[in-house]
């Protein structure tokens, strides 16, 4: 079988009833846009290490939120913040770091309405990708969560930059939500083109796509995220990422592709 009926075979297999483990669960919680857009971005900025601790401090962030993320973002200030998440960390983020992100989340909708009318103002639909809208937006939101304060390692690894060499995984993983549409992704950026995004890597997505030969390059980057999407672009030039979530499930399960 050729690489292209592999692809859209494990495409097809991977529908909504394999999601799990996934932090794309939470948001499918939510039927109202503003809430499955805030449990989005939130899943994906924790989306890293080891999925079951992933999926514990999301449960306890989601449990912090409540019943409406839209409605605890709204009314949301750093004093409240510091008691619902003292006890939260997650890897390289401290629980002041999860404080920060709420604040930059209180900040971004009271200013901008979303996520996706922040985002946009960057975005131009001439780009091939979003690298520099990407950019542009995270260093919005680090200026929305500090100011001109100190920046923590934390609050950098959640909104890292691109033209420094980041694959951006967490931010690719969160706009393939947001723009592409199936059972699994949810198209409410409808003003951005599925062909502009960009592939998610991380070690799993990297580890199949060596194997695969739809990458020559070796470490983990923004570079081997943009060749690999080159590749799968020539399988499916309007939609090359919709084989992330297979490709990703493939290899963090260990199965043969």
């Amino acid at each position: 079988m050729d690489l292209k009926k592999k692809l859209n075979y494990h495409y097809r297999y991977f529908d909504f009833s394999k999601i799990s483990p996934d932090p794309l669960e939470f948001p499918h919680r939510y039927t109202e846009a503003k809430d499955i857009e805030i449990s989005a971005f939130i899943s994906s900025v924790f989306a890293y290490g080891n999925v079951a601790q992933i999926i514990t401090t999301l449960e306890k962030v989601h449990k912090a939120m409540g019943k409406s993320p839209s409605k605890f973002i709204e009314k949301y200030t750093v004093e409240k913040g510091q008691k619902k998440f003292a006890n939260i960390i997650h890897r390289f983020y401290t629980s002041y770091d999860i404080v920060l992100l709420f604040l930059a989340l209180h900040r971004a909708y009271k200013h901008y309405g979303s996520l996706k009318y922040l985002f946009i103002l960057y975005h131009f639909d001439g780009d091939e990708y979003l690298k520099d809208s990407i950019k542009r937006f995270s260093e919005n939101m680090i200026n929305l969560a500090v100011g001109h304060g100190e920046v923590s390692n934390g609050l950098k690894f959640m909104f890292p930059d691109p033209s420094k060499g980041s694959a951006c995984k967490r931010m690719n993983l969160f706009l393939r939500w947001m723009v592409r549409k199936d059972e699994l992704d949810f198209g409410l950026w409808e003003e951005i083109r599925p062909s502009q995004l960009v592939i998610p890597v991380d070690t799993h997505v990297a580890q199949v796509c060596k194997k695969l030969r739809l990458t020559r390059v070796k470490t983990v980057s923004w570079k081997m995220a943009e060749d690999i999407t080159k590749k799968l672009k020539k399988i499916d030039p309007k939609d090359p990422v919709k084989y992330d979530f297979a490709i990703c499930h493939i290899g963090m399960r260990k199965l043969k592709f």
